[in-house]
């Protein structure tokens, strides 16, 4: 297989913008033909044995790096260190499944290599590499959350940043085996300025957080000071794109590789 990298661009997305409705007049590219996000139908997708597991590199590494409320957002900066490969990934470098909605979508964002900034690569059809998680309302809290959402109290304003300390990607996301089950399609950044350029890998296995944890993150407030709640887009359509399905079988996951 060729070299397959991708390096983070610098941030995780927790949510979304608002105002998706008015997002056609901000961008043109917002009503192309490849939008994102899309209601995945697992009855039609298919199976693809070319979408091997990844490999994560620098995902159990600690760091420490800024939380943001963007103000439609919550942003956790990444180090430049963290990159992903395999996955059927060709160069160096609010979805739902079956119309279920889930309460919360984590989106870490990844870019060829020979980028620095996610405006630059989002002129490449193909350059950004998106894992997407979802979380479930469960019945217990989730332990390995309590530190990044403890520190949600001191980004309740927008534009307010607090630093998280001692965390790692691995800690935040399934584990490795629950990572080998996933959907894939190509589509577009989910905010203005919709650029479709990017490959979608949407993990089946969910991520619990307890009520009263997905509760907090409603409690930041964007630019308008209203709470930040109900900022997803809605499903675009298809329009002829294919959506494929790893085969699930667990191969080969390199040691030093492996967030939510």
């Amino acid at each position: 297989m060729v070299n397959q990298r991708r390096h983070v661009s610098g941030a995780v997305y927790i949510l979304l913008l608002t105002g998706p409705e008015l997002w056609g007049l901000v961008s043109q590219t917002c009503n192309g033909r490849s939008q994102s996000p899309v209601n995945i139908v697992t009855s039609k997708v298919l199976p693809d044995e070319r979408l091997t597991p990844f490999h994560f590199t620098g995902y159990k590494e600690t760091f420490y790096e800024s939380l943001i409320n963007t103000g439609h957002s919550v942003q956790l900066n990444l180090p430049s260190s963290i990159q992903i490969k395999e996955g059927n990934l060709v160069d160096e470098y609010k979805h739902t499944i079956d119309g279920e909605t889930f309460p919360m979508e984590m989106h870490i964002v990844h870019i060829k290599e020979e980028y620095d900034l996610l405006a630059e690569a989002s002129k490449d059809s193909t350059s950004v590499a998106v894992l997407g998680f979802f979380f479930q309302e469960s019945e217990s809290a989730n332990e390995k959350y309590d530190h990044l959402i403890s520190a949600l109290k001191y980004i309740s304003q927008p534009k307010t940043n607090v630093t998280l300390v001692g965390v790692s990607l691995d800690m935040f996301i399934p584990s490795e085996i629950d990572r080998t089950k996933y959907f894939h399609y190509k589509g577009s950044l989910t905010e203005p300025d919709c650029a479709e350029a990017v490959v979608w890998t949407l993990f089946e296995s969910t991520i619990p957080l307890s009520r009263n944890q997905l509760a907090t993150f409603n409690q930041l407030l964007f630019y308008d000071g209203q709470k930040m709640v109900n900022n997803y887009r809605p499903v675009q359509p298809l329009n002829g794109r294919e959506v494929y399905y790893s085969s699930g079988q667990l191969a080969l996951v390199s040691s030093v590789a492996s967030f939510i």
